[in-house]
């Protein structure tokens, strides 16, 4: 079964500063937290894909009702609630399992080593329809 975790810049549990605000040793350290468990899914199987992605000051949008020339326009905006910040696509036996890989990225750690206790979201990525139906 495939899960995708999904990591929104927003607030987080702990309450910690956001991360350009971090010491560059605790950003290091964040770094080789989230390298070294993507090395230990990929060895046991499981990490399809992670990703960071670019800031939302990079966002565009496109809108297009196929004629003409598409809509592209700037987004999204800090003031939205949900901004994807990354990702990760893992294959694994059951959603339990998805779910404690994302508590484990929940806890990855921020400034002086303390867990951040980031809001994680699990989703199952489901096959498309069969079209024939």
């Amino acid at each position: 079964m495939r899960y995708m975790l999904l990591q929104n810049y927003a607030e987080v549990e702990s309450g910690c500063a956001p991360m350009p605000q971090w010491s560059p040793a605790d950003i290091k350290a964040h770094i080789a937290f989230q390298h070294a468990l993507n090395a230990e899914l990929a060895a046991s199987g499981e990490l399809i894909d992670a990703q960071g992605l670019a800031g939302p000051e990079q966002a565009k949008y496109v809108v297009w009702d196929g004629a003409g020339a598409p809509v592209v326009t700037d987004g999204a905006y800090a003031e939205s609630k949900e901004l994807l910040a990354g990702y990760r696509l893992v294959d694994v036996e059951s959603a339990q399992r998805a779910i404690e890989i994302a508590a484990r990225v929940s806890a990855a750690p921020g400034p002086d080593g303390a867990a951040i206790r980031q809001p994680i979201e699990v989703r199952e990525v489901l096959s498309a329809p069969d079209p024939e139906l």
